[in-house]
């Protein structure tokens, strides 16, 4: 997809700028996904197929959009404050021609105390990252939570005072499915600096806000309340618990219709989901089963020690490659899409293994980019499986029909019901049969 795909793109990010983290920018893209899928908040535009996002904050990487539009098809704006940001975000985008007509780099321009919106993000915000020194070198990722040893502050009274961050950038008449934020998480930088797991090399535009994390997001609850239904879905990435409790409480005198909340684990990182709408909960009939079967996910808990999710998303291509379906794995992004004829589905059902040569013709990992699409035929069963760390010994398993309409998508159900059984007997032992 986009990343170190070339020489070239090794320096995709300028010296001193936070470099993100791609797993943890997935599982954020991936919990979207799920909300704009849902029937739960109607669409804004019936007419519309291509599901359109705002960026926050994109930064020089613009990581959201690019891999929001390389994995999904969707459409972005993404905004920000400072010249480095906009110029890096417009060089990458440019770098991958693929998606570069999905992607508009927003600039936001401060003058005499107001803001004029040019046509190319407000910041790259949040900590937490890892950050690109000056030799080259990727330093540590940060954690959110505190350690023993000291205490952030955490005001939750400060107001925001920065630059606009929806209103005023948003143009009047413009229509999102939602919002993304990874905010700036520090009040300063001396206080970014009391973490000693914190990466503190970023610039003070990424990592910090008067007020932190707290002020910002109210912020974009506050214009939200004025933009109210121009998103379908605002929302947020937030990095204490303590602040995301006060955040919903706050969502909720707004007078919100709807607020979801996740968790995203990746490694030894925490952070929550917050997301909130003002659009009326759909009152039409949904038939649960048409979601069921084209989402499926279960929970693999009690994992050995010496298993993790690269050995779960490997053992998913090899089960189904050996049935003779298509596989492309991205390790980056911890997906396999697979493509499965109907022979080839009956096959995994009957358990009746096809054992191919090395020359057969599916997709391994070493072929395959980023950004490479499946090809989807009616007459098979096109898939994607993701692989989460919810907490440590226990993973998230997520199936995606990427094409209702197929004459086999029936099958799709138990091919995930015949996944699970493998993968538990497999992964973990001590649970096997306990279901």
């Amino acid at each position: 997809m986009i990343l170190f795909m070339s020489s070239e793109s090794a320096r995709w990010i300028p010296d001193g700028q936070l470099c993100p983290t791609v797993p943890n920018r997935s599982n954020y893209i991936h919990w979207i996904q799920d909300l704009v899928s849902s029937d739960i908040i109607p669409k804004n535009n019936t007419n519309e197929k291509i599901v359109r996002g705002f960026d926050i904050g994109t930064g020089t990487n613009c990581i959201y959009p690019l891999l929001g539009a390389s994995l999904l098809g969707w459409s972005f704006v993404g905004s920000d404050v400072t010249d480095i940001a906009v110029d890096w975000a417009e060089r990458n985008v440019k770098s991958n021609p693929h998606v570069a007509e999905l992607i508009e780099i927003r600039r936001v321009q401060c003058c005499h105390g107001t803001l004029s919106v040019e046509g190319s993000h407000c910041r790259e915000s949040g900590n937490g990252e890892s950050k690109v020194d000056k030799s080259g070198s990727v330093t540590d990722e940060a954690k959110p939570s505190p350690s023993p040893s000291f205490t952030l502050k955490t005001d939750l009274n400060r107001n925001y005072s920065g630059p606009p961050v929806l209103l005023g950038v948003v143009r009047d008449g413009e229509k999102f499915d939602f919002c993304m934020c990874n905010p700036p998480f520090f009040d300063s930088m001396e206080e970014a600096g009391l973490n000693p797991k914190t990466s503190c090399g970023g610039t003070p535009e990424e990592m910090v806000c008067p007020g932190g994390e707290n002020a910002f997001i109210s912020r974009i609850i506050e214009d939200s309340v004025v933009l109210k239904e121009t998103f379908r879905w605002y929302t947020s990435m937030v990095g204490r618990k303590i602040i995301l409790k006060f955040l919903t409480s706050k969502l909720r005198e707004m007078g919100v219709t709807v607020v979801k909340t996740t968790e995203f684990v990746q490694g030894q990182t925490c952070r929550w989901g917050l997301a909130w709408s003002f659009v009326p909960p759909a009152r039409k009939i949904v038939f649960p089963h048409a979601t069921e079967k084209s989402n499926l996910s279960f929970t693999l808990e009690g994992l050995q020690r010496q298993f993790g999710a690269i050995h779960v998303l490997q053992s998913i291509e090899s089960f189904f490659r050996t049935f003779g379906a298509s596989c492309v794995m991205n390790t980056c992004l911890f997906t396999v899409n697979i493509t499965a004829s109907y022979d080839q589905c009956n096959a995994v059902l009957k358990n009746e293994a096809t054992y191919l040569k090395e020359d057969a013709s599916f997709n391994t990992m070493e072929n395959i980019s980023c950004g490479s699409s499946p090809h989807f035929s009616l007459n098979s069963l096109s898939f994607q499986i993701s692989v989460f760390q919810q907490i440590p010994g226990t993973l998230l398993v997520k199936a995606s029909l990427q094409l209702r309409d197929s004459t086999v998508s029936g099958m799709f159900s138990l091919m995930v019901q015949q996944l699970e059984e493998i993968l538990r007997h497999k992964f973990c032992k001590s649970k096997a049969g306990s279901n």
